[in-house]
């Protein structure tokens, strides 16, 4: 291993696996790559201490850390315990206003409590909470994409993500968003890096974009 490289750490979206970053691609002349993956929290658990257990996994001092959407709240979480060269979320939100209105209405009427998260292993369920699409020519897609279908980890990570109450962002953080992401719409957010044309899923299906600008991104 090369010390001299910069080492990033990837936290896929809510029920995904890494495999979402398969077709990025950093020069390895300069990056090394690292996935993170989701567990099953314990009852009760709260993000910033799932965010301190998560932290025993990063091992190289002033890492960048990448989160996409459920996983972007988590990488800001993470980062507020260590010391990073770098924060970016990818298709995520970084302060309690970017929340859309339905989760911040979630949060005071309970209503998330009561969705049917118990049927996850219905793939296109699981799509529309984590990717906000239910387009069935992409299931087999999903299929692979989204493998953790605990239900107590989706009731724990909807419940977390409604009660998601930052003001205050860490400090170098960078938000990419799409254009056109229907989960957190980009009416919403502010000060961001905006991808035309760019949907929730577009880590996955504009690989392209990222490949060539996330390098600078980091670097700056």
């Amino acid at each position: 291993m090369n010390d001299s490289k910069i080492h990033v750490y990837f936290m896929p979206g809510m029920a995904a696996n890494p495999s979402i970053f398969k077709h990025i691609h950093l020069p390895k002349d300069i990056f090394e790559p690292h996935l993170l993956e989701w567990f099953v929290p314990s009852r009760n658990m709260s993000l910033v201490d799932y965010a301190r257990a998560m932290n025993e996994l990063i091992i190289h001092e002033n890492s960048v850390l990448i989160g996409v959407s459920f996983g972007g709240m988590l990488v800001q979480e993470m980062a507020k315990l260590i010391s990073v060269r770098k924060t970016i979320i990818i298709s995520s939100v970084k302060h309690v206003s970017e929340l859309p209105k339905r989760m911040q209405f979630a949060r005071f009427t309970k209503i998330h409590r009561i969705l049917p998260t118990g049927l996850v292993n219905n793939v296109e369920l699981l799509a529309k909470y984590a990717f906000g699409e239910t387009m069935t020519k992409r299931l087999a897609l999903y299929e692979e994409y989204l493998s953790l279908r605990d239900t107590q980890y989706i009731d724990w990570s909807i419940d977390q993500m409604v009660h998601w109450s930052q003001t205050e962002p860490p400090d170098n953080l960078v938000h990419i968003h799409g254009e056109k992401d229907p989960v957190f719409p980009i009416r919403n957010i502010k000060d961001c890096i905006p991808v035309k044309n760019g949907t929730h899923t577009m880590i996955i299906h504009r690989a392209k974009w990222f490949n060539a600008h996330l390098p600078t991104i980091i670097l700056q």
